[in-house]
């Protein structure tokens, strides 16, 4: 299913539904994954300034797949590098 995501907010919201629904307890969330229960916390209140990798980390753990839906040129240049205009 693809849920659209927007904000820190939407996707904060997103991983505490699927934490909720898996069952599982966000200091035991934390734990699996190798955060702090704070940082698992302000993920999921979608908080600005969380490193990268733990959110990448969290989406993981919770069996989500992030893909990107780019522009259909971008997609193309990404295909054939070799017509990739100079930067």
């Amino acid at each position: 299913m693809r849920i659209p995501v927007d904000s820190p907010e939407s996707l904060g919201q997103l991983v505490r539904a699927l934490r909720r629904a898996q069952g599982i307890r966000q200091d035991d969330l934390a734990a699996m994954v190798g955060v702090s229960h704070v940082t698992l916390m302000n993920i999921e209140r979608g908080k600005k300034g969380v490193a990268f990798d733990r959110v990448m980390d969290v989406l993981r753990e919770l069996g989500i797949r992030m893909q990107l839906d780019v522009p259909a040129e971008v997609a193309a240049q990404l295909a054939h590098p070799s017509n990739k205009q100079e930067e």
